[in-house]
């Protein structure tokens, strides 16, 4: 690294409280996962409409991000250019799922349908508000190619604890406890998010509040942005291009692995107990974190964030591949952590590794937009971080938001039109090839895709780092 460059650089504790705004925001998605069962059991709502419901919603996500984007762009008031987006967002949140779970399914049936869309999206509004930060703030809190791995090092560790740990709560505690996804089961959820969310939003907000500043913005001065200059970044932005195909390409198949229906399947049929899913989330959340870490510190942050994207999309690809071949051949209902056998061992060993590597790809995403955002700085001079990320995001989810109608439309080949899998759902054939191709064979695809695309992803370590030299070249003639 060129130890001549200026970089301004977050202390450690700043990054790790920033990364909890990704994880409340986080918490929320966790929750909407299960929000199909709501529709379909406590709205009423056929389960190809709910489907197709859900993607329609998602494609609304997708075109908030843009105006969202171009208003964070053009703010920069007393409290900061991101902060106020963290608050705003989660406040709209709190109140949107308040109305949504707690008055929507009491609402006259006739009404329901509408009341639920119109509620969804707002509630899509202040998601897409507090998650526009998470990206865009990356660029003002360190410029430093050799810390910005750090944020990967904290969010994926963060993921993989909450994913977990709530696939815990909800499948060994709540589900037990309630007997289902009912009024009492989403009440219970929803108080839980509201009150978590909120507290990680707040230590967010501490983490980046010395350096939601002018001086730490693009060129360290304010800049006239327009529509016109967000067509030039789409069009000449080779690296956020790039990323984009990359990252959104492989987020649509691994939001298929980890859609709650799939995991009913996976689990509570082909396996025959959905409670091993909390037992699996415990057992593999602190190797996964090892395995972030480690690729964080050893390939990010020595050989860059491109290669540490590629190191671990190869590595799901392979063990990905493993767990496939170990259900076609094994014996999945043999699968018990009281009694293991070779099956529960291999299966163990196999999703630990995929999901660690799965951490390292999916997370170091996250900086490498900040890398994008410098490097339109450097190229057209623009400080644009709010479109660089809601643009990545908007891709994002209108290709992702067909996850949810590709699962829908699935099991209604295999016969489930009205209703949803449950656990107590009899095995068949149709149900294992289903799931194996959503827990396995779509994301292999979507790993492929992402190696594909980033051979003609510019911004190597050695780049980044002559791009934060000229910048703070010019940062210095602007002072």
């Amino acid at each position: 690294m060129d130890n001549t460059i200026n970089y301004h650089r977050a202390k450690i504790w700043q990054i790790a409280f920033f990364a909890f705004n990704n994880t409340a925001t986080n918490l929320y998605m966790f929750f909407m996962f299960f929000i199909s069962y709501y529709a379909t059991g406590m709205l009423g709502l056929g389960v190809v409409l709910v489907s197709t419901l859900l993607t329609a919603m998602r494609i609304w996500d997708a075109i908030t991000d843009p105006f969202v984007g171009y208003l964070l762009d053009k703010t920069n008031g007393k409290f900061g250019k991101n902060r106020p987006f963290i608050v705003a967002g989660n406040i709209v949140m709190i109140i949107s799922c308040i109305i949504m779970y707690k008055f929507v399914y009491k609402a006259p049936e006739n009404m329901r349908l509408l009341f639920f869309i119109l509620v969804y999206a707002v509630y899509i509004i202040g998601y897409t508000l507090q998650c526009v930060v998470t990206k865009s703030a990356q660029t003002c809190l360190t410029n430093d190619p050799k810390q910005r791995p750090y944020f990967t090092i904290f969010d994926g560790s963060y993921n993989v604890v909450l994913f977990a740990g709530m696939q815990i709560v909800v499948s060994k505690i709540w589900i037990p406890k309630y007997g289902g996804f009912n009024a009492e089961f989403f009440n219970t959820f929803l108080i839980f998010t509201i009150i978590v969310s909120a507290i990680l939003s707040t230590l967010a907000i501490i983490g980046l509040w010395t350096k939601d500043r002018t001086e730490y913005f693009g060129l360290g001065k304010p800049q006239l942005i327009t529509f016109k200059d967000y067509w030039t970044v789409i069009t000449k932005n080779r690296a956020i291009q790039m990323l984009v195909i990359a990252a959104s390409t492989s987020k649509l198949f691994v939001t298929i692995q980890s859609n709650s229906i799939v995991l009913v399947m996976l689990y509570g049929i082909i396996c025959g107990n959905y409670a091993l899913s909390g037992e699996v989330s415990a057992i593999y959340s602190i190797p996964s974190i090892i395995i972030i870490i480690l690729g964080m510190k050893f390939v990010a942050s020595r050989m860059g964030q491109r290669k540490s994207l590629l190191f671990g999309t190869i590595g799901c690809i392979i063990f990905a591949a493993l767990l496939l071949l170990l259900f076609i051949f094994g014996e999945p209902t043999t699968m018990s952590f009281k009694n293991p056998n070779f099956f529960t061992i291999a299966f163990i060993v196999l999703w630990i590794l995929m999901q660690g590597f799965a951490g390292i790809s999916t997370n170091i995403v996250i900086p490498m937009t900040a890398d994008c955002a410098d490097y339109e700085t450097y190229r057209s001079g623009k400080y644009v971080p709010g479109l660089m990320g809601t643009l990545f995001s908007c891709v994002d989810k209108i290709i992702s938001s067909f996850a949810t109608t590709i699962v829908g439309l699935l099991i209604a080949m295999i016969g489930f039109k009205t209703t949803q899998p449950t656990p107590d759902t009899p095995y068949t054939t149709g149900i294992f090839w289903v799931t194996m191709f959503c827990v396995f064979l779509a994301p292999m695809i979507g790993w492929v895709l992402n190696i594909i695309a980033m051979r003609f992803y510019p911004l190597t370590r050695e780049k980044m780092e002559e791009i934060q030299g000229a910048i703070a070249e010019i940062k210095a003639k602007n002072q």
